[in-house]
C-alpha cells in the first residue's frame, strides 16, 4: 500500500478538549489589540522624555525603556503587521507570540499521546517544563550561572492558533544554554497534510546553541543552529534506536528546500523532507490519562493581568487607609463645617472600598479565564487612557513618575497583557468533557 493511502487510512486519535477560536474576532478585540500598540509607543516615548530629567538615573531608565521596547512595543507592533500579511494556514512553519514565522514544522507523528511520551523518553529526552513566572527565573538564572536544568522550558510557538501542548529537550554540557530541544502539537481532528496524509502530531526540532538578542525585537534569547535538518534527523535517529517498534516514512520534498530565517532572526537551511514517525505499535504502561491541550493551561499574560488589576486594588486600599486614619489628608477649604467633612471623608472611605473590592472581584474572575471581566477590564483600562491622553494634548495634565504616570503606565500594561494572542484564547475557550484514553496501542479518542 502506498505511503498516502496507507497512512490516510488510520481513524483519526488526535483529542481537543477545546474548541478553537479566531485570534481576534470582534471589533472589540481588534480595537484593544490596536489600542495596546498605539499606547505602549505613546508610553515608551513619555519614559524616554522622563529619563532626560533623571540624572544618573537615565542609565536605570534606559534599561526600563528596553525592557519596553523588546518585550512590548516592537512584539506588539509586529504582531498588528502579521495579521496582515502572514496567512493563517498551514505552510510548513510554526509561529512566534508575535506573530512572525518561526521554526520550521519538520516532524510527524502518527501515535497517541501516551505513546509520544513513552517513545520519546526511552528515546533519552526530557519533558519540558511549561513556561511561567517561577520556571522562567529558573532558566535564567541557570543559564546565567551555568548549572543544570534538565526540565527547562521552552518559548510558546503557535501552530493552529495555539501552543504548543508540550516539548522534550536533551541538555548539553550541563547548562540549557545549549540544548537539543522539540515541540509538538496534536493536529486538529480530520485535518490532513497537503497532499491528504492524515498525522497525530506535527512538530519542530531545533538545537539552541547560545544565548543573544533577537535580530527582532531585541529580546534575549536563545539561538538556534541553522541546520535544522541535523537536529530533525538527530530526533529521529533517538527514537527509532530506542524501539524496534517504531517505523520511519519520509515525505520527499515535503517543502521546497530553502534559506530562511525564524522570529528571533535565526538563519535556517533545510532540504524540505518530512519524516513521520509511526509510534503507534509502542506498548505503554496503560494508565488512563485526559489529552493535554495547550489552551487550557492558563497562561502568563492572563496571570500578569490579574495581578496587574489587583495591585490596582492594593493601591485604592491604602488610600482608602490614608483617607480613614489622616483626617487632613482631604484638601478641605478653611473653615469648612466639621460635620460635613466628615461626611465627605466617609463617603470618600466607602467610595474606594467598594472600587478595590471591585477590581478584587475583576482580578480573580480575569485569573479564571472569565471573558467578560477581561473585556471590561481592558474597557475600563481604554477609557482611563483616553481621558489621560486628552489631558496630556491639551496640557491640562502632566504625565510624570510623581503624578499620573505609573496608573497609566498600569492601564497601558493590562490592555498589553489581556489583549495579547494567548490571554485572548484562553478567556474564549469552550471546555469540552474529554474521553479518556488509555495508552494501549489502537485506542483513539475524538470529541
Amino acid at each position: 500500500m502506498r505511503l498516502n493511502e496507507r497512512l490516510s487510512s488510520r481513524t483519526p486519535q488526535a483529542l481537543l478538549p477545546l474548541v478553537q477560536q479566531p485570534a481576534v474576532d470582534s471589533f472589540l478585540d481588534w480595537m484593544f489589540f490596536i489600542v495596546g500598540g498605539a499606547s505602549a509607543v505613546w508610553l515608551a516615548a513619555l519614559l524616554f522624555g522622563e529619563s532626560f530629567t533623571l540624572g544618573w538615573g537615565q542609565i536605570w531608565f534606559f534599561l526600563v525603556f528596553w525592557v519596553l521596547l523588546a518585550y512590548l512595543v516592537l512584539p506588539r507592533l509586529h504582531r498588528i503587521l502579521t495579521r496582515i500579511y502572514v496567512p493563517e494556514y498551514f505552510i510548513g512553519r510554526a509561529r512566534t507570540s508575535d506573530g512572525l514565522l518561526g521554526d520550521p514544522i519538520n516532524l510527524a507523528l502518527l501515535g497517541s499521546e501516551p505513546q509520544v511520551h513513552d517513545a520519546m523518553t526511552a528515546a533519552g529526552w526530557t519533558r519540558a517544563d511549561d513556561l511561567g513566572l517561577a520556571t522562567g527565573w529558573r532558566i535564567v538564572a541557570s543559564t546565567l550561572m551555568r548549572r543544570s536544568y534538565l526540565e527547562a522550558p521552552v518559548s510558546p510557538l503557535l501552530l493552529f492558533g495555539r501552543k504548543q501542548d508540550f516539548a522534550y529537550q536533551q541538555e548539553v554540557n550541563g547548562t540549557p544554554g545549549k540544548r537539543h530541544h522539540v515541540r509538538f502539537w496534536r493536529c486538529p481532528p480530520d485535518w490532513l497534510l497537503p497532499g491528504g496524509i492524515r498525522v497525530d502530531w506535527l512538530a519542530a526540532g531545533t538545537y539552541d546553541r547560545a544565548v543573544g538578542f533577537s535580530l527582532f525585537t531585541l529580546q534575549i534569547t536563545h539561538k538556534i543552529d541553522a541546520r535544522t535538518d541535523v537536529e530533525r534527523d538527530h530526533i529521529v535517529d533517538t527514537v527509532t534506536a530506542a524501539s524496534r517498534r517504531v517505523r520511519v516514512n519520509v515525505i520527499r520534498d515535503f517543502s521546497t528546500g530553502y534559506h530562511a530565517r525564524n522570529g528571533g532572526g535565526d538563519a535556517i537551511v533545510t532540504d524540505g523532507d518530512l519524516p513521520i514517525i509511526d509510534i503507534s505499535r509502542v506498548r505503554t504502561v496503560g494508565t488512563e490519562m485526559v489529552p493535554t491541550d495547550s489552551r487550557d493551561k492558563r497562561p502568563s499574560p492572563t496571570i500578569v493581568g490579574a495581578l496587574l488589576v489587583f495591585s490596582r486594588a492594593l493601591v485604592t486600599l491604602v488610600a482608602a487607609a490614608a483617607v480613614f486614619v489622616d483626617r487632613d489628608a482631604l484638601d478641605i477649604a478653611p473653615g469648612s463645617d466639621p460635620q460635613a467633612v466628615e461626611v465627605v471623608r466617609w463617603v470618600i472611605v466607602g467610595a474606594l472600598l467598594l472600587f478595590a473590592a471591585a477590581d478584587i472581584l475583576l482580578a480573580w474572575f480575569v485569573f479564571l479565564g472569565r471573558n467578560w471581566a477581561r473585556v471590561l477590564v481592558m474597557t475600563l483600562s481604554t477609557l482611563a487612557i483616553v481621558v489621560q491622553a486628552v489631558g496630556w494634548a491639551t496640557g491640562t495634565t502632566t504625565l510624570t513618575l510623581a503624578t499620573n504616570l505609573p496608573g497609566l503606565s498600569v492601564d497601558i500594561l493590562l490592555i498589553l497583557a489581556l489583549s495579547s494572542e494567548r490571554a485572548l484564547t484562553y478567556a474564549r475557550r469552550t471546555r469540552k468533557v474529554p474521553k479518556r484514553i488509555s495508552g494501549r496501542p489502537g485506542d483513539s479518542a475524538a470529541i
